[in-house]
C-alpha cells in the first residue's frame, strides 16, 4: 500500500488557512515529498508522519511556491539525525537552484544526491527509481521548464504451482523466486516468471501543476488510482486568464481526469483569489463525478486490488 498526504493546496502565496500545494507519500517506512514551498515543513509537523525518512524530494520546477521552503526542510531534516542521503530531483536547473539556496545551509550531515532531469529538454518523458517505486516525469507546459510526476508500484503475478513444476523449478526455491527476480540454485540461474502469472495491476499516483492541459497528460495519468492536479481557477469564465498565466481551471483538469480514466481526482493549486472552492466543485463533478476539493492534509491510503 502507498499512504498519500496532500500538505497544502495554495499557489502563488501561503495563506493564513491554506498552506502552499505539496505532496507526501509514504511506502514501506519511507517517504517521498513533492514540492517544497515556504512553510511545507509546518503542515508536514502537523501530519505527523515525521520527517527523518524523507529519502527522496521531486521538485516540479523553480517557482518561489514550490522551492523556496528547501534550506528549512533539509535542516529540519539534518536536525532530526539523519545520515543517509538524501535524494532530489528536478527538472534542467536544479544544480543552479540548490547551489544558491545552499548558501544559507552550507552544512548538512548527510549527504545529498541531485537528480537533473536534463532528459525533459529533448524527450517528454524519464523514469527512475526510488526504492521499490517507480518515478515518471512528464515535460508539462508552463512559463518555464516544468513536470509532472506519477509514481507506480508493480505488483507480481500470482505464483503458478503447475508452471513451476513445468519449469522443473526446486520446490526449495519457489518462495525465493516470489521475492527475487532471479535465484541461483545448485550451479543453475531460475527467474521468477518461470513461477508467476502475468504481472497484476499495481498502484499509481499521479500529480501534475503549474500546467496548460496537454495531450501527453492523459497517457501519463492514464487508469491513476489517485490523480491530483492543479486548478488555479475554478470558474469557467477564467479560462482565458489561465491560457495567459499557463494554468488550469477546475473543468478542464477534470476532462484530463476523465478521457485518463483516473478512479479518484483531488483538485489542488488553487489562486489566493479563490476563497471558496468547493463552490465551484460542480463544474468539474458534472464532467468527472469523482473529483473532490484538495484539503490541507487530506490522506488516502492506495490498496491494491484482485
Amino acid at each position: 500500500m502507498i499512504d498519500a498526504a496532500l500538505l497544502g493546496t495554495g499557489g502563488m502565496m501561503p495563506l493564513p488557512d491554506r498552506f502552499l500545494t505539496s505532496l507526501l507519500l509514504r511506502y514501506n517506512g519511507g517517504l517521498i515529498l513533492i514540492d517544497c514551498g515556504e512553510c511545507t515543513q509546518v503542515t508536514l509537523k502537523s501530519l505527523g508522519w515525521g520527517i527523518k525518512n524523507i529519502n527522496t524530494i521531486l521538485i516540479t520546477h523553480y517557482h518561489g511556491d514550490h522551492v523556496a521552503g528547501l534550506p528549512g526542510i533539509l535542516l529540519a531534516i539534518g536536525n532530526s539525525g539523519r545520515k543517509e542521503e538524501l535524494e532530489i530531483a528536478g527538472p534542467e536547473g536544479l544544480a543552479e537552484v540548490y547551489g544558491g539556496l545552499r548558501v544559507i545551509f552550507p552544512e548538512l550531515p548527510f549527504p545529498v544526491k541531485l537528480r537533473e532531469l536534463k532528459e525533459l529538454s529533448t524527450e517528454k518523458t524519464v523514469s527512475f527509481k526510488s526504492g521499490d517505486l517507480k518515478i515518471n516525469a512528464l515535460k508539462l507546459d508552463h512559463r518555464i521548464i516544468c513536470c509532472g510526476y506519477s509514481i507506480e508500484l508493480e505488483r507480481k503475478g500470482k505464483f503458478d504451482t503447475e508452471k513451476a513444476a513445468a519449469n522443473n523449478v526446486p520446490m526449495k526455491i519457489w518462495g525465493k523466486l516470489q521475492k527475487y527476480d532471479t535465484f541461483e540454485y545448485d550451479g543453475k540461474i531460475y527467474t521468477s516468471d518461470m513461477v508467476l502469472g502475468k504481472p497484476r495491476k499495481g498502484l499509481k499516483l499521479t500529480y501534475c501543476t503549474d500546467t496548460r492541459p496537454t495531450a501527453e497528460m492523459c497517457d501519463f495519468a492514464k487508469h491513476s488510482d489517485l490523480f491530483i492536479c492543479e486548478g488555479m481557477y475554478g470558474e469557467n469564465e477564467k479560462l482565458e486568464k489561465a491560457t495567459e498565466k499557463k494554468h488550469m481551471i477546475f473543468s478542464e483538469a477534470a476532462e484530463i481526469a476523465k478521457k485518463a480514466e483516473v478512479e479518484e481526482l483531488w483538485l489542488t493549486h488553487f489562486s489566493p483569489a479563490l476563497k471558496d472552492p468547493k463552490s465551484f466543485l460542480e463544474n468539474a463533478v458534472r464532467i468527472f463525478p469523482n473529483t473532490l476539493i484538495g484539503e490541507t492534509r487530506k490522506t488516502k491510503t492506495l490498496l491494491f486490488k484482485e
